[in-house]
C-alpha cells in the first residue's frame, strides 16, 4: 500500500491550497472529496445546461500578498475586474448599500428617521457593557430602532435563530469595519464624486467599489489548482467519503477509510492530515475516539440551498446581489450571475438569478422538492418586483449541507476543547479552513490557514499557530482595491505557535 506524506480531507479553498502547495514542493500527497463532480466546497461554480452560478456569491481580494499572489499564479490570466454594486430590500422599498444617506431618509420618512437618529444617540450615550449576543453588540453600534430594521430580519434568516441567541463573535468578526458615521459621511463624499473616505481622509476599505472575479465563476480557479496539483504528482480523489481515521502512535502513520461512489472501500496511509472536513464529521471518525467528542457533537451548523432562475431579458438589474430583509419572504438573498461575469450565461439575451434560503438539513425547505422550491422562488422573485412570471423559463435547485458553522453561547468552548486535543494527542492531525476550525472565515483566510499548515509540515513542528490567522472584517468590502493595495502592504503572518 503506497504511503503519501499528507492525505488532505476535502478539495474546498483550504484543501486545494494545502494539496497545490505541497505538491508544487514535490512532497506526496493526496486529496479525498466527498463531492464526486465538484471541487471548490462552497466556492465551486455549478454549471446547468451552460448557465453558470457561483454558491453564495465570492468576490476575490485580499490584504495578504501571498494569497493574492497565489491566486494569480494558479490562474494568471483568466480574472476580470467587476463593478461592486448590491441593495437592501426592506418595506417594499431598495435601499442601496453601502448607504446613501438621503436615499435612506427618504425612503424610511421623517417619523422612522427620527426615531433612527435619537435611538443611535441614545445607544451611544448608554452602551450595554460587555455585549454577549449580536442583538446586544448591534444595538450599541447602530441603535435599536437601526437594528430592528436592516439587521434582525436578514440575520434570524440565515442563523434560524434569535439575535438574542447568536454571539456577539459573529457581529464583531463581520460588521467591525463599518459603523453608522463613517457610513454617513462615506454617503456624503460619493455625492461630491469623490472616492469614499472617513473624516481622516482615508479611503475607506469596506466601501470601496470594484472587485476581481475569475470569468467563469470561483470554481474556475480550483478546478484549475486540482489540475495543477495532478500536474505536479499530487492525486485528487473525487466521490469519497471519510469513514474512518486511524492514528497509530508506534508507526508515527494515519490509515484513512474512505468509501467511494459505488460503495467499495479503500484505505489509503499517510504520516500527515489535513483536515477541512467539519469538526462534528472528523470527530465522528477519528481513532482513537476524542475525550472532547461530546464538544464536537454540539458544534452546529446552518445549511443553505440556491434556486437558480433562468429568465429572459438579459442583465435584469446592475447589482451583483441584493439582500432581503423584507420578513413577507423566505428568500434570503439574490445574486445577479450576469452581473458578476457575462461569461455565466450562454446567450446575453438571458438572466440568470440565484435566490438563497438558508435552512436546517432536514427541514421543511431543505426537504421539499426541487418542483416546489421553483415555484416558490418564482413567487418570491416576482413579489419583490425583479422580474415578472412569465419571464421566467426554468430553474434549479443547489443544496449546500454545512455552509455556515454556528457562533452560538457555547461555540468558542466547545472549539476549544477540540482543539486542545487533537493538538496534544494527534500532532500531525491539522485543522484548516472554514468547517476544519469551526470559524465563519472568507475564503482568503481559509487559504491562508492552509498555506500556514503546509510552512508547518514542510517544517515538522507547528511553527506558526494557524488559528491566530486575522478573521475580522475590516476589509470584508474591499474589493479589489484592497487587493491592489496588498501587493505593496506588509506581510499577513500571524504569530507564531508558542
Amino acid at each position: 500500500m503506497p504511503q503519501f506524506e499528507t492525505v488532505i480531507i476535502g478539495a474546498g479553498p483550504a484543501g486545494l491550497t494545502a494539496a497545490y502547495l505541497l505538491a508544487k514542493a514535490g512532497r506526496s500527497v493526496l486529496v479525498l472529496e466527498k463531492d464526486p463532480v465538484h471541487v471548490g466546497g462552497i466556492s465551486r461554480t455549478v454549471n446547468h445546461d451552460g448557465f453558470l452560478f457561483d454558491i453564495g456569491g465570492h468576490r476575490f481580494f485580499s490584504k495578504s500578498k501571498e494569497v493574492v499572489d497565489l491566486w494569480n499564479e494558479i490562474l494568471p490570466d483568466d480574472f476580470i475586474d467587476r463593478p461592486r454594486l448590491s441593495r437592501i430590500f426592506y418595506g417594499g422599498k431598495y435601499y442601496s448599500y453601502p448607504l446613501k444617506a438621503f436615499e435612506a431618509l427618504t425612503n424610511l420618512g421623517i417619523a422612522t428617521s427620527t426615531a433612527c437618529v435619537a435611538s443611535y444617540a441614545w445607544a451611544r450615550l448608554r452602551p450595554i457593557e460587555n455585549p454577549r449576543t449580536f442583538h446586544e453588540w448591534v444595538r450599541n453600534q447602530f441603535g435599536e430602532k437601526l437594528f430592528s430594521i436592516f439587521f434582525k430580519t436578514y440575520t434570524e434568516k440565515v442563523w434560524g435563530m434569535s439575535c438574542d441567541e447568536i454571539s456577539a463573535d459573529w457581529a464583531a468578526q463581520r460588521i467591525k469595519g463599518l459603523d453608522l458615521a463613517t457610513a454617513v459621511w462615506s454617503a456624503l463624499t460619493r455625492g461630491l464624486k469623490r472616492k469614499p473616505t472617513g473624516k481622516d481622509g482615508k479611503v475607506i476599505k469596506t466601501l470601496i467599489d470594484s472587485f476581481r472575479y475569475p470569468r467563469r465563476g470561483p470554481g474556475m480557479l480550483w478546478e484549475e489548482a486540482a489540475r495543477k496539483t495532478e500536474r505536479f504528482g499530487g492525486r485528487v480523489l473525487m466521490g469519497r467519503n471519510v469513514e474512518a481515521l486511524a492514528w497509530d502512535e508506534a508507526k508515527g502513520v494515519w490509515t484513512v477509510t474512505a468509501r467511494t461512489e459505488d460503495g467499495g472501500v479503500e484505505t489509503h496511509v499517510g504520516k500527515n492530515v489535513v483536515s477541512s472536513a467539519p469538526i462534528r464529521e472528523l470527530a465522528a471518525a477519528l481513532q482513537p475516539n476524542l475525550m472532547s467528542r461530546p464538544a464536537a457533537e454540539r458544534l452546529r451548523y446552518r445549511d443553505f440551498l440556491t434556486v437558480a432562475l433562468v429568465c429572459r431579458g438579459g442583465d435584469l438589474f446592475p447589482d451583483n446581489w441584493i439582500y432581503i430583509h423584507d420578513p413577507s419572504v423566505k428568500v434570503g438573498r439574490v445574486q445577479n450571475f450576469n452581473s458578476w461575469s457575462p461569461e455565466m450565461v450562454p446567450d446575453p439575451s438571458f438572466g440568470c438569478l440565484g435566490l438563497e434560503y438558508f435552512c436546517f438539513e432536514g427541514d421543511g425547505l431543505w426537504s421539499s422538492s426541487d418542483e416546489d422550491l421553483v415555484k416558490l422562488a418564482i413567487k418570491e422573485v416576482v413579489q419583490i418586483g425583479l422580474v415578472s412570471a412569465d419571464d421566467v423559463l426554468k430553474g434549479v435547485v443547489v443544496r449546500q449541507p454545512k455552509a455556515y458553522p454556528v457562533y452560538d453561547d457555547e461555540y468558542r468552548d466547545n472549539v476549544e476543547q477540540v482543539r486542545a486535543e487533537v493538538e496534544g494527542a494527534f500532532p500531525t492531525l491539522h485543522l484548516v479552513g472554514r468547517n476544519g476550525m469551526h470559524k465563519y472565515n472568507n475564503q482568503d483566510h481559509a487559504m491562508m490557514t492552509a498555506m500556514l499548515t503546509v510552512e508547518n509540515i514542510v517544517a515538522g513542528t507547528r511553527r506558526f499557530d494557524i488559528w491566530n490567522v486575522n478573521e475580522d472584517a475590516e476589509y470584508h468590502e474591499a474589493g479589489y482595491e484592497g487587493a491592489k493595495e496588498a501587493l505593496a502592504s506588509e506581510r499577513l503572518v500571524p504569530k507564531k505557535a508558542a
